[in-house]
């Protein structure tokens, strides 16, 4: 399969705040790819990196080496009208559906203005509207209310749909359910695996969930202090980690059964002493 995304030896540092301060290396020598079709699961906890790699591939942190290929063009030094020219191939969805959505607009004029940038109006932009309604579950009566108006799940569904009003071979979502209770980050789950299937795009899918990560993953890289320490299919990843850090992941995910989270928690612990136990010596 021919890469859709292709990320070699990615580095970011933020500049320090204050006089003389050092900067922040963010991420360090950072390669990922993603093939057509595919979603990489990026997981690690608060701190870990994988944000940045996300707003990395978007244009949006400061690039101190590496390269970043997307459809075999490098989009590493991308300028802002390059940009403009990507974002029919490549788009993001955010954590906070009701924060990405403008409050003032009703969800037909968000989803026509990327339509609209894009020189798509009238019959053809109406036509493409009420495809994307319908494809992400949304009544058409939608249109001509607020994102106020509507549940979490619905925002993030409104949200889904702009992302995909391009049809872009490539979307970031960027703990696009973590905002959302148990119940609907299913369903929304099952609405980009759907989505998947129907148009065939990539995603890079950032969490700090390991068992989200698993339900709609292909391949998972796991990061920790701006690193990636492991790499690999999705059940290997999510079931049999190979790594300290992904096997201390593991057993922090809660389960249903009291018996098995009781395990998890003692061997958790085990392998947190004996870590210290190998610092030590």
């Amino acid at each position: 399969m021919t890469d859709v995304l292709n990320v070699r030896d990615l580095d970011v540092t933020y500049p320090g705040k204050g006089f003389k301060k050092s900067g922040f290396k963010a991420l360090n020598s950072v390669s990922i790819e993603i093939a057509k079709g595919e979603t990489l699961g990026l997981v690690g906890e608060s701190g870990s990196g994988k944000t940045t790699l996300g707003r990395s591939v978007l244009g949006l942190a400061p690039i101190s080496s590496g390269t970043i290929e997307f459809l075999g063009q490098d989009i590493t030094k991308a300028s802002r009208s390059d940009r403009k020219v990507l974002s029919r191939d490549l788009q993001v969805v955010f954590q906070d559906p009701y924060t990405s959505l403008n409050p003032s607009m009703e969800v037909g004029q968000i989803l026509a203005e990327p339509l609209q940038i894009q020189g798509m109006e009238g019959a053809e932009a109406k036509k493409r509207i009420a495809q994307l309604l319908d494809q992400v579950g949304l009544p058409s009566d939608a249109l001509r209310r607020l994102p106020r108006e509507f549940s979490g799940g619905q925002r993030q569904r409104v949200a889904i749909a702009r992302a995909l009003a391009l049809s872009p071979k490539l979307i970031v979502c960027d703990e696009p359910v973590s905002a959302l209770d148990l119940t609907t980050q299913a369903r929304i789950l099952d609405l980009f695996l759907q989505i998947q299937l129907d148009t065939g795009v990539s995603y890079l899918f950032v969490s700090h969930d390991l068992d989200v990560v698993r339900h709609i993953s292909h391949r998972v890289a796991v990061m920790y202090k701006g690193e990636i320490v492991e790499q690999g299919l999705a059940a290997k990843v999510t079931g049999q980690p190979d790594h300290a850090y992904t096997q201390k992941l593991l057993m922090a995910s809660p389960v249903p059964d009291p018996d098995r989270q009781a395990e998890r928690r003692k061997a958790r612990h085990e392998l947190l002493e004996l870590q210290k136990a190998q610092a030590l010596a």
